[in-house]
């Protein structure tokens, strides 16, 4: 299993979440979140604003989802058809185990 944390710009997360939806990725959590890339955040006149809002989407896949969960973020979350500054970053990493709390599970 792995772990998908995508971190969308706000406006694009229901159109992310619609097709991960659409291909049969149904589970995932969402939060607001904010912050700045290697950019430091922007700067408008005198003012530099480095916490932009964004959206993060987290998700456990099988391993066998991983290019496919992975791709239509990317593409659904891209910006234009060549994506620009703050269209956001994709983190994998494994999964060791985990445990639905509505389900009897083995004690730890």
């Amino acid at each position: 299993m792995l772990l998908i944390r995508a971190i969308v710009r706000p406006e694009k997360k229901d159109v992310v979440l619609e097709q991960l939806a659409g291909a049969g990725y149904n589970a995932a959590t969402m939060v607001d979140v904010v912050g700045r890339g290697k950019q430091k955040g922007i700067k408008i006149g005198g003012m530099v604003y480095d916490e932009i809002p964004k959206s993060l989407i987290l998700m456990v896949v099988p391993d066998d989802a991983k290019e496919r969960v992975v791709q239509i973020i990317m593409n659904t979350a891209r910006t234009g058809t060549e994506g620009t500054f703050g269209d956001g970053k994709v983190f994998v990493s494994p999964v060791e185990e985990a445990y639905t709390i509505s389900r009897n599970s083995p004690g730890l």
